[in-house]
């Protein structure tokens, strides 16, 4: 049989790829050992390596010297190969980040926006992104795509922002558009829970787990779902936004969707968490810092943080028996606050709710979550395309998180 054209074009595109991604793994290796980790011939991880050299992919590095053996050349990803750029955008600021090709953050800047009328909004985002990129020191040219994490979640069908009132400026059915053509290169634009949980994916406890969700609670409660290593986001982008679902022990909102509020958000939202505090005598100023008072204030504190894990798991309790995930975890300030104690009060009150009995665990990514996602998401489709040896590309797009995952 004739050989397939294109075939020896298509296995080395594919030993370039499995060759970045151990060198993004591994860090600086030599010709010796990338041929021992791939599999490769001497000769032939010499032959990739010159080819990604030349390339601009990797950059030689230093040498083995110091280290048992000859010394040999050792070899990285190049740094400068692409740029990212992550958003994190609330109603009271945006913070931004640059990241190299190897994830390394190298610039960061953060944008008060309190009280800002929904005009400029493209100006803001401008001004973020150029903050992080002078950081950086590189301009935007080299910039290759950008992800954009906000509250609530664009309805791919109509471009319009939905379950997220509360962001001013952010509603235009033209704004994805005009954001876009103002930044000049690909762009995504999602929720921001699910970015935690893209973070949570790649470089948390949910790394090698199929089904999972996060639990958000911060001012509001929110949540992923991730099933079968893809966030499932829904028909509208909704999936998640469980603040608005109904459970025992609160009144039945109607027309939720203009509320902006429901059943769990009344339940374990910051401020009944916070007014659950101040009916146990406790009184710390916000509900964060209420969870950290009730853990070190025996009787009073145990009856707040046992009511509270009730309430948590009274929501997840719906959800799991949906989802029956292998894991759920446990994010955002306000939940997080509570630590070790309230994750165990939580997984046994669970275990009394809810058939299925998913682990659960607290997030491992504490910093800047919605941040690390977005840098992360922008992160893996800007290597599949710059790591991709068999094309090149350099089209500019926008592009909203999908809904058919």
């Amino acid at each position: 049989m004739a050989s397939t054209p294109g075939t020896p074009r298509l296995l080395r595109a594919i030993n370039d790829r499995a060759a970045l991604d151990l060198l993004l793994e591994e860090g600086p290796l030599s010709r010796t050992r990338l041929g021992a980790l791939t599999g490769l011939s001497k000769p032939t991880a010499s032959q990739l390596l010159g080819r990604l050299e030349a390339a601009g992919l990797v950059v030689p590095t230093g040498t083995t010297a110091g280290r048992p053996g000859p010394s040999a050349q050792l070899y990285e990803v190049n740094p400068q190969a692409a740029y990212v750029a992550g958003l994190d955008v609330t109603p009271a600021r945006i913070r931004a980040a640059v990241a190299d090709i190897t994830g390394s953050t190298v610039g960061g800047f953060e944008l008060p926006t309190p009280g800002r009328r929904a005009q400029g909004t493209v100006d803001r985002v401008l001004k973020a992104v150029d903050g992080a990129l002078g950081e950086a020191g590189i301009g935007r040219e080299k910039l290759h795509r950008v992800v954009i994490g906000t509250p609530g979640a664009f309805d791919p069908s109509t471009g319009r922002l939905r379950y997220a009132r509360h962001l001013p400026g952010w509603h235009s059915p033209h704004l994805l558009d005009e954001l876009a053509a103002a930044l000049g290169v690909p762009l995504e634009v999602d929720n921001d829970v699910n970015l935690a949980a893209v973070a949570e994916q790649r470089i948390g406890h949910a790394k090698d787990v199929g089904d999972f969700v996060l639990l958000w609670g911060e001012e509001g409660i929110g949540a992923a779902v991730v099933i079968g290593g893809r966030l499932h986001r829904g028909a509208t982008g909704g999936a998640g936004e469980v603040a608005f679902m109904p459970l025992p022990g609160t009144p039945v909102v109607r027309n939720v969707s203009r509320m902006n509020e429901g059943g769990f958000q009344a339940l374990a939202g910051a401020l009944p968490v916070l007014q659950l505090a101040r009916e146990h005598g406790l009184s710390a100023p916000n509900a964060e810092e209420a969870l950290v008072e009730a853990l070190n204030t025996p009787g009073a504190g145990d009856a707040v943080l046992e009511e509270f894990a009730h309430r948590l798991a009274v929501g997840l309790a719906s959800m799991v028996a949906v989802i029956d995930p292998h894991l759920v975890v446990l994010a955002g300030g306000v939940i997080t606050a509570g630590g070790e104690r309230l994750r165990a009060l939580v997984q046994a009150e669970l275990a009394e709710l809810a058939v299925p009995r998913p682990k659960l665990q607290l997030t491992a990514v504490t910093e800047n979550p919605v941040l690390c996602g977005a840098l992360q998401s922008a992160l893996s489709t800007t290597r599949d395309e710059v790591f991709d040896t068999t094309l090149t590309t350099g089209a500019t797009g926008v592009s909203k998180a999908s809904s058919t995952d």
